[in-house]
């Protein structure tokens, strides 16, 4: 069954609240690509007048995790999943209202797959890149997630 975006969000009132305070928002998900919306606004700002790197990041990683999640919970098994390390790059002052759009939902099923008959730890680097309404890129995060099956 898929995540939908309403029960999602919800979700991260109550187990990410300061993503969901901070204004960040699932828009869409299939198993390819998801969506995240965060608006520039006076409580995620820094002290340059853009929004703050972290909650960037907040709303990068999500378009990452809800994916990551929806696999998860379709392969019937138990699962962890874990972000062991990322990067990211920004290029513009992050103003209005950002997008960050990750595509690689593909990179998840193999790595679960492969996770599921080895029983051995796989990792996997997603990327997910944030415009702003003009359709500028103001950042782009990696995130390497590792996922194990449960013992």
């Amino acid at each position: 069954m898929p995540v939908s975006t309403s029960k999602f969000n919800t979700f991260t009132f109550f187990k990410l609240p300061s993503a969901w305070w901070c204004g960040v928002r699932l828009q869409s998900i299939d198993k390819k690509r998801a969506v995240v919306t965060v608006k520039y606004k006076w409580f995620n700002q820094n002290p340059f007048r853009s929004m703050f790197w972290a909650v960037q990041g907040m709303a990068a990683e999500l378009t990452t995790g809800a994916m990551m999640i929806d696999q998860i919970e379709d392969s019937g098994k138990k699962i962890s999943m874990l972000v062991a390390n990322n990067n990211a790059n920004f290029s513009k002052k992050a103003t209005g209202k950002i997008t960050f759009v990750c595509e690689d939902g593909d990179k998840i099923k193999e790595a679960l797959d492969k996770a599921i008959a080895t029983g051995e730890g796989q990792t996997l680097w997603m990327q997910s890149i944030g415009t702003n309404e003009g359709g500028v890129v103001v950042s782009t995060f990696n995130f390497e997630w590792t996922v194990r099956l449960k013992k």
